[in-house]
């Protein structure tokens, strides 16, 4: 087979075929890796991936975190603790396998609520509903070449609070004490506009929407500026949508992109397993906004 990259948007993504993520040469992956840097998202299709090979491929981008706790706590299959088990099927007992149910996910970058996030997240798909829980992924480095000048000085220098209190499904996390408040939320405080550790290229790093906040800023104008940004990221030529087949993997740069979900028929069943690579360096900020 012969390694093909072929880019799915202009903003974000590209689709790379003619490999077998089982099967890895290290000429391939390096292939990989470059596109990776250049795309921030990375469609693998028609994979036949055990959960030792997806440990494998994803351990080749380096060290894994643990999964994050859910509303139902850490899920993940038995023996597999770096995997995390992302479905709305209930097991015999009538408990959830996975996390986040059938619903929508709001736009989020994983676990942006940590001091260090991870770099980047995988999910390879198992099961996948007959329609509905299409995954989009947003491209925040063209998000930020395309921000207005105007926006781009109000947003320069400025820090943003990364709320932990919700997950992207929702849910309140489990153990952490509900509240609407940006000042009492868990969280991490990160630059609004953040250096690519690998290209240096900017991107605008929102996170999530829900308890954030403009540091420096009253509450009236922190809601205004948030309002404009993420009212910019809804523009069409800059995300992705990923409809899923099973055997699919989809690779993407926490620190480059945000991503939601679909809801779906909850009687439908939809299980993925992903995986997360440990955050290398706290986001900075990109030089030229401090």
């Amino acid at each position: 087979m012969t390694l093909t990259i072929r880019p799915v948007t202009e903003a974000v993504g590209a689709e790379i075929s003619g490999v077998d993520l089982a099967q890895l040469n290290e000429a391939e992956f390096a292939q990989i890796e470059q596109a990776w840097n250049r795309h921030s998202a990375l469609l693998f299709r028609d994979q036949q991936l055990t959960d030792d090979d997806l440990l494998a491929f994803s351990r080749r981008f380096g060290e894994l975190d643990p999964p994050p706790v859910q509303e139902h706590g850490r899920q993940s299959p038995e023996g597999y603790p770096d995997i995390y088990v992302v479905s709305n099927v209930l097991d015999d007992k009538g408990a959830p396998i996975g996390a986040l149910g059938a619903g929508e996910a709001v736009w989020h970058t994983d676990m942006s609520y940590l001091a260090t996030p991870p770099d980047a997240s995988m999910l390879y798909s198992l099961e996948v509903p007959p329609t509905g829980g299409d995954t989009w992924v947003l491209g925040m480095q063209a998000a930020w070449a395309t921000l207005p000048d105007a926006l781009k000085a109000k947003v320069r220098g400025r820090r943003i609070k990364h709320d932990g209190t919700y997950n992207s499904g929702g849910y309140l996390r489990k153990g952490v004490t509900p509240t609407d408040d940006p000042h009492q939320a868990p969280g991490a405080w990160h630059p609004a506009v953040i250096a690519h550790p690998s290209t240096g290229a900017p991107s605008l790093y929102l996170g999530r929407r829900r308890n954030s906040y403009v540091e420096g800023l009253s509450p009236t104008e922190s809601d205004a500026l948030l309002d404009a940004l993420w009212a910019h990221i809804e523009r069409p030529d800059l995300r992705y949508q990923h409809r899923w087949r099973v055997g699919d993997l989809l690779l993407w740069d926490n620190r480059s992109t945000m991503h939601r979900r679909d809801p779906f028929d909850s009687a439908t069943r939809r299980v993925m397993h992903r995986t997360q690579i440990k955050g290398s360096g706290a986001p900075r900020a990109w030089a030229e906004a401090a």
